[in-house]
């Protein structure tokens, strides 16, 4: 990736003296680099459509207008955010399986390209809000998958889920469907899991999206416009963690596109893959500085200005069963060897479930160091109970331009916006 240790450990210490800590920092040359990869990998054969809930930062989401095709929003505020930071509304593809009547009419009065719609019920609304509106609103019918490949990440079909319509009633969905006066149906999307790490089970899990939107489309007649496969690429965020391999996944996908979407109705088609965390994740680092190091029955505890109210994920508590800690560092070891020790690493609150790192082996600590913490560009703060204890938020550094002329900007003052109408 972009940059090398030296450099961003330069940049790390003077996000520090400029903003203080703690502060998330997104490094934008690794997002354009993780976006080449991607297009590179899938033989430009994908759009890439942004997955907001994974940032919803907006100044990020302005830095992503030259680097993603498209923006997956999730409800009516992230729909505010993105239009507010000058995203065209017809770029804009609307899913989430609670959408309330008031973001249905507002995303249809916004003018959004695509609604994502996630049961009968929730487009019988959408068409009497099209209606009221005198327009046909453009849609996506989420499929949920009856099967997820063994070995894939966390799993979202193949059970009892909120998300889409289930593969087994489909087709009697699609009837009702196909006789809304007012919804266009123009194409498919499934995202059936998300964090794998293992190439073979993402090919065959994005051969069960070909197989499903293929039968769908014969079996209705429908020649789709676009179909977006949810990535469910990985991130490694531990250690023992093994990379995933991009180019596996790509090689295995084209093949697959190559022999099995080869109808005459897909010739048209625009292929969307939906990405959050593998394009923004590993391009973030959580950024926070050693108050103290105590001693306790024989345990060194680093104790820092942030913690779980700013990083719930790095805290082991978004998600995982087992806490296990992120991939992390002692910002500065680059300026010569310190023997490594053991430390738990905790935050400011009051409460003991604030570990950030449990048994880490770090270079000697002492109060003032800054500690990095991998991996911390999705799922961050706007996934963490902020306002617990009442401590002040972090600070939101965007590092932007030429490696060798980097600009920060302070963008700590985000808040979500409401949803309109």
């Amino acid at each position: 990736m972009a940059g090398d240790s030296a450099s961003v450990t330069g940049l790390l210490h003077r996000v520090a003296d400029e903003f203080g800590t703690p502060s998330f920092v997104y490094l934008v040359p690794r997002i354009r680099e993780r976006a080449a990869e991607i297009r590179a990998a899938f033989g430009n054969r994908f759009q890439i459509s942004y997955a907001v809930k994974s940032n919803p930062n907006p100044a990020l989401l302005r830095a992503l207008r030259d680097i993603v095709d498209r923006l997956d929003v999730s409800s009516g505020g992230e729909v505010a955010t993105a239009l507010a930071c000058a995203w065209p509304a017809e770029a804009l593809s609307f899913t989430g399986p609670a959408k309330s009547d008031a973001e249905i009419a507002a995303a249809v009065a916004a003018g959004i390209g695509e609604v994502i719609v996630e049961s009968v019920d929730e487009c019988e609304v959408l068409d009497a809000a099209a209606a009221s509106a005198d327009r046909r609103q453009r849609v996506l019918v989420r499929i949920s998958p009856a099967v997820v490949p063994r070995g894939f990440g966390s799993n979202m079909s193949g059970k009892p889920s909120q998300f889409g319509i289930d593969e087994e009633v489909v087709d009697q969905a699609m009837e009702r469907l196909l006789r809304l006066e007012h919804i266009e149906v123009v194409g498919f999307h499934v995202y059936s899991g998300t964090q794998c790490l293992n190439g073979d089970a993402i090919v065959e899990n994005y051969a069960t999206f070909v197989d499903i939107f293929t039968r769908v489309c014969a079996t209705h007649g429908i020649r789709p416009e676009m179909l977006v496969f949810g990535s469910g690429l990985g991130i490694p965020y531990y250690e023992t963690d093994t990379p995933l391999d991009l180019g596996t996944v790509g090689a295995g996908t084209l093949r697959l596109l190559d022999e099995r979407l080869t109808d005459a109705a897909f010739a048209a088609t625009r292929l969307v893959l939906e990405i959050g965390r593998y394009l923004v994740g590993e391009a973030g680092i959580y950024l926070t500085r050693i108050v103290r190091i105590k001693s306790s029955r024989g345990v060194e505890i680093g104790i820092c200005d942030g913690g779980m109210n700013h990083h719930l994920g790095a805290a082991g508590h978004l998600g995982s069963v087992v806490p296990r800690n992120y991939r992390m560092f002692k910002v500065g070891t680059e300026a010569g060897f310190t023997p490594e020790r053991s430390y738990n690493l905790v935050g400011p609150l009051c409460t003991t479930i604030d570990t950030l790192a449990r048994n880490v082996k770090l270079g000697e600590l002492s109060a003032g160091d800054l500690i990095g913490i991998h991996c911390s560009g999705a799922y961050g703060v706007s996934a963490s109970p902020i306002h617990f204890i009442s401590h002040a938020p972090p600070r939101e550094v965007l590092v932007d331009g030429d490696w060798d002329l980097l600009r920060l900007s302070d963008v700590s003052q985000f808040r979500p916006r409401a949803a309109e109408g």
